[in-house]
């Protein structure tokens, strides 16, 4: 396994964790389809929410959220729908969170999540 692979795994469970004791339900991690892949899918209360996770070593690059550009943003949405039209969940809403994961060289994790997005 690639060292960025291994990141962006620890990031993935640290956001799930972050996401969880925010009292989201997790529904799906990593599902794939023909258009790309949703990190994770969850339920907010009534919302259905596509969550992407970019989990960075540091901030010499930028912020781990600056990396969500607009178009990813539309593609997200356009996936949680395919995720939608496959899985018979009911929601009164959906939306598109990021959660960014900065992992520094010692100590906690640093977790930033945005909400609606897209």
């Amino acid at each position: 396994m690639r060292a960025s692979d291994a990141v962006g795994r620890y990031g993935e469970r640290v956001a799930v964790a972050h996401l969880e004791q925010a009292g989201m339900v997790v529904l799906a991690r990593n599902w794939r389809c023909p258009l790309g892949e949703l990190d994770v899918v969850a339920m907010d209360g009534a919302c259905l929410v596509g969550v992407e996770v970019k989990t960075r070593r540091s901030l010499a690059y930028g912020h781990p959220i600056e990396a969500v550009t607009y178009a990813k943003a539309a593609r997200l949405r356009r996936l949680l729908g395919q995720w939608l039209a496959v899985h018979e969940v009911r929601a009164e809403s959906v939306r598109i969170d990021v959660v960014g994961v900065l992992r520094p060289p010692s100590g906690p994790a640093l977790v930033d999540h945005r909400r609606s997005v897209a």
